[in-house]
């Protein structure tokens, strides 16, 4: 009993700190963006500024609510928003595969978002 009450502790333990590492990273990538990075934190807003930040409409977001077709545009609007910030098609399946390695690493390198 014992040990399943420490399994259980080391993976909320696991979640929270992936939880936080994912918060963080998307607060340094709203900061570079001119963004608040604040918005990481709010639900549905920080969907907005990601909207923006890639530069599509915020009727994007409708879209990624209906049933059967919102994963398309989740991670399309997650590839457009990868590539403002310089990276490749590429980087956007590591971060959908292994978010808590791909998106520290975008949010702490040097690189800041494309205006062009």
């Amino acid at each position: 009993m014992e040990t399943l009450i420490a399994a259980g502790f080391s993976i909320i333990l696991l979640i929270l700190a992936t939880a936080i590492l994912a918060i963080a990273s998307y607060w340094v990538l709203f900061n570079k963006a001119g963004k608040p990075g604040w918005a990481a934190i709010i639900p549905i807003y920080n969907i907005i500024v990601m909207l923006e930040i890639a530069q599509k409409s915020t009727w994007w977001l409708v879209l990624m609510l209906l049933p059967g077709i919102q994963l398309i545009w989740i991670i399309w609007t997650l590839n457009l928003f990868v590539k403002r910030f310089g990276k490749s098609s590429g980087y956007t399946v590591g971060i959908i595969f292994l978010p808590f390695i791909f998106l520290p690493l975008l949010a702490f390198s040097k690189s800041t978002v494309y205006v062009g």
